[in-house]
């Protein structure tokens, strides 16, 4: 490949990250870097790993097989009548989670924006969601998929440029990059589980299955792997952002405490790094949800799902309004954010545990199945995400009955001998399918 088309793999591939770098990410990592310093940064190392294996797995499965991931729950899980509620089960639960989220989305895109211009936010918002429509009006992905890779490279300025400017210890990066650490008050035990289940998104995966075809298997890793950990640096530099912040968090005073460094051009930057964390991700949750829906519905007809159908756009324009109407009411949809949370938390790992399985399976990735050191290293992935989704799922519901848990080591020694069981089961399972 030429440096031309290296780069430009590498910004198609960047709508993973454009995907996981939303509001939330922003918000989680700043508010880990105000309230932990530095010591959170291994989260986010393992995170930008693990986003990368499952990721890896779902593209290779989609050019192995010639099936993307939508497809192959429906060959591998669909037994008879019954089968048809697994697919219908993994898209309620996608799409009520980007619904929920798109509203924050564009919420996150009017904050940065309202840093800079003093307009009603509901005209804010109402711009930024005709601006998201306009993009996913054009007809091809991959066009979609670049030009939201070069905000993300704007991002990672913006953010990068601020870090530089606060100048942590080269040391201290060091140690909170490597050194595992969980602070003890249930509310950093929460950021961990945040960082890392804000940057694994079950409905990315179905984003870059669906986006993976055509491409080599030594293309699309080399673009997906540099474009993600490209995500993971960026969400780092936030995390260090954040370590300026001083007192209760919030946008307007870390880009008060910003200016301090680098003069009025603080608040820019955080402005314009805010709006494209919230623009992208306005972008890409509907995207992906159309096509989470199209992998798992439009088989029999592929050319009636195509990128300019009026199917495809129907689900994306349906998940759009949704965020658009929640956003211009200046309404957070709090409650369904919390279901949201609590239905990615078990899709998560079942999504999780199936692709393990079936990228063990011989029969469908032919030469291209998993061997030992691949298997490790899903393994320890797989059963983190079972962790982290069943923690998920856990304070959801708690914060749901509006009930505190107070003993999270307890709580968090169960979920890890039950996850323990789990992948006894699935490794048994895979240890069948290469006998």
């Amino acid at each position: 490949m030429s440096l031309r088309s290296r780069l430009l793999n590498i910004l198609f591939w960047s709508v993973i990250s454009a995907a996981f770098i939303g509001p939330g990410t922003v918000t989680t990592a700043a508010k880990a870097g105000a309230d932990f310093g530095l010591s959170l940064l291994w989260a986010l190392t393992f995170a930008t790993i693990a986003c990368v294996v499952l990721q890896e797995a779902s593209a290779r499965l989609t050019i192995a097989s010639g099936m993307n991931l939508g497809q192959a729950i429906r060959q591998q899980a669909v037994k008879g009548s019954r089968g048809y509620y697994i697919p219908v089960l993994v898209a309620l639960c996608i799409l009520t989670g980007t619904a929920a989220y798109e509203a924050g989305n564009l919420l996150g895109a009017m904050a940065g924006t309202s840093l800079l211009i003093h307009l009603p936010p509901w005209l804010v918002v109402l711009v930024i969601g005709m601006m998201a429509a306009a993009i996913l009006l054009i007809p091809s992905i991959k066009i979609i998929a670049r030009i939201l890779g070069s905000l993300v490279a704007f991002m990672g300025i913006a953010f990068l440029v601020t870090a530089i400017a606060i100048g942590p210890a080269v040391p201290d990066v060091l140690m909170g990059l490597l050194r595992p650490t969980i602070p003890l008050n249930p509310g950093g035990a929460l950021l961990v589980v945040g960082l890392i289940g804000t940057t694994v998104g079950p409905y990315n995966l179905f984003l870059g299955s669906g986006i993976s075809a055509g491409q080599s298997i030594r293309e699309m890793r080399s673009g997906l792997a540099v474009a993600i950990v490209l995500g993971g640096v960026i969400s780092m530099a936030v995390l260090v952002t954040g370590t300026a912040m001083t007192g209760d968090f919030t946008f307007p005073g870390l880009a008060g405490t910003l200016d301090k460094y680098l003069g009025g051009a603080g608040t820019i930057i955080l402005a314009l790094g805010l709006f494209a964390a919230g623009f992208t991700s306005a972008v890409t949750a509907p995207l992906a949800s159309s096509v989470t829906v199209r992998s798992l519905f439009g088989n029999r007809n592929p050319q009636q799902w195509e990128t300019h159908s009026w199917r495809f756009r129907l689900v994306w324009g349906i998940i759009l309004v949704i965020g658009l109407a929640f956003g211009m009411a200046g309404f957070k949809p709090v409650p369904v954010i919390i279901i949201a949370q609590a239905l990615n938390g078990v899709i998560l790992p079942v999504i999780a545990v199936f692709l393990f399985l079936v990228v063990n399976n011989p029969q469908i990735m032919k030469n291209r199945h998993n061997r030992l050191p691949a298997n490790i290293l899903m393994a320890i992935v797989v059963f983190i995400s079972l962790l982290i989704g069943m923690a998920g799922l856990i304070r959801a519901v708690a914060v749901g009955m509006d009930h505190e848990i107070g003993n999270w080591g307890m709580t968090i020694l169960g979920l890890v001998a039950v996850a323990g069981m789990i992948m006894g089961i699935v490794i048994y399972r895979i240890s069948l399918l290469h006998r």
